[in-house]
């Protein structure tokens, strides 16, 4: 199986994680990989981290390709992986599938444009290939709310159309698609298979006990947060965005009417939010802080919007007094951070959309301390329920731990079982 992959370790990006943590369990159930990917030096995304390639087998073959570098490019405002990557790409994996027999191309990147590489590769080789739909390709949320989306009008409206162009066969093509969310699932069968979802496979992200085996022994470097200082560090790790405005006013009102009832004990906490640009440092903004300065609350809230390494990120939630994860105004949003978060096992607050499969989840295995909303409407209410439950009541105190047994489905050994089934099918169903 050819894993196309264009970020991968020694650079941390989110979206190489499925591959990276399938990688260990892929060849007890017969499958042999082959990851493509960009050379360190080519992404221009992401944070060098070396101790990522100790997670997974070093006798994988990982072919890396060399593409523009980002800093001939971004001059010219052409940042993309895939304007400067993907000829590079391409011609790898035309001599690789030309050179030996595959029996799959595996697709898990939200670079979508390399997608497109599915339909070309199975012209030319008859090899299947399937699709991992992490982020929506086509994402209707910012037209239809009105969001400024990452990067401006411009460019989101050039990389649309050529998604609205590209998507329809890519995806009539594939032999199967795994999703991270049940509203990717539904919308690209409504649009490209008249509503049939046979084939399209909801698989969320896993969670590796070894990686916080690692972690816990892990110290950052320069750490960005001083957990001896007395004060309760309450920590968000993740990317934030103008449809997160909403749940960060929310949860910064609350605390701020906790300042007014109780400052004592309120002046204590302090909140820090990692990682929330996908920029890298010195580009980004800050996207938490003026929420805060709106509220009120600034002088106990930290950004740092750069992302940090993942073991960094993990030894965080493990030495945090209380997690905060907040989501999406859009219903589909789906974070594939939650898993790390439960097993973490610290006091955590969970503030999404009532709709969002991350609430569902939480609220089956009774992971959290939980609050829904449905839209702006019900500001004043979460405010009440968040300062009465989580502030004033304690349950940023209060650590509701999920068993291991009702997170043993979702570990990286169970779902990557799960998912090379959805192999096995593409292969014996997809004509050649």
């Amino acid at each position: 199986m050819l894993i196309v992959t264009p970020n991968f370790p020694p650079i941390n990006a989110p979206d190489m994680q499925r591959a990276r943590q399938a990688l260990p369990f892929l060849r007890e159930h017969g499958w042999e990989p082959v990851v493509l990917a960009v050379t360190p030096e080519s992404s221009g995304t992401g944070v060098f981290e070396p101790l990522l390639e100790e997670t997974y087998p070093a006798d994988i073959k990982i072919v890396r390709v060399q593409g523009i570098l980002p800093q001939r490019t971004r001059r010219f405002g052409l940042g993309s992986l895939w304007w400067r990557c993907g000829r590079a790409l391409r011609e790898a994996g035309d001599q690789l599938l030309a050179a030996e027999p595959f029996d799959l191309v595996f697709f898990t990147t939200t670079q979508f444009d390399a997608f497109t590489l599915g339909p070309r590769w199975r012209r030319k080789f008859g090899v299947p290939y399937v699709l991992d739909y992490q982020d929506p390709w086509i994402n209707p949320y910012y037209r239809e709310t009105g969001t400024r989306p990452p990067g401006g009008w411009l460019k989101f409206g050039i990389t649309q159309w050529f998604a609205a162009r590209r998507e329809p066969a890519v995806v009539r093509q594939a032999a199967a698609i795994v999703t991270v969310s049940d509203g990717y699932a539904r919308s690209l069968a409504d649009s490209y298979r008249g509503g049939d979802r046979a084939g399209i496979t909801l698989l969320p992200f896993g969670v590796s006990e070894a990686d916080f085996a690692v972690a816990a022994r892990h110290r950052p470097k320069q750490p960005l947060i001083d957990f001896s200082d007395g004060n309760l560090h309450q920590v968000y790790i993740g990317r934030a965005g103008h449809d997160m405005d909403f749940a960060l006013g929310v949860l910064f009102r609350a605390f701020r009417r906790f300042l007014e009832t109780d400052p004592a004990r309120a002046r204590r906490m302090r909140f820090h939010f990692i990682g929330t640009d996908y920029s890298p440092p010195p580009q980004g903004r800050d996207w938490v802080k003026p929420i805060a300065v709106t509220e009120g609350v600034a002088e106990y809230v930290h950004e740092h919007r750069a992302r940090v390494a993942y073991f960094d990120a993990l030894h965080y939630l493990l030495q945090a007094q209380a997690l905060v994860v907040v989501g999406s105004i859009d219903p589909t949003y789906t974070a594939s951070k939650l898993f790390p978060y439960l097993l973490a096992r610290r006091p955590t607050l969970l503030l999404f959309h009532a709709e969002s499969a991350v609430l569902d989840f939480a609220q089956r295995i009774d992971a959290g301390h939980r609050f829904a909303f449905a839209g702006t409407g019900d500001a004043d209410r979460l405010v009440t329920e968040i300062h009465d439950r989580w502030f004033a009541g304690s349950g940023h105190a209060a650590a509701r731990p999920v068993g291991p047994e009702a997170l043993q489905p979702f570990s990286a050994e169970s779902l990557t079982a799960r998912l090379t089934k959805v192999f096995d099918a593409a292969c014996k169903s997809s004509p050649t």
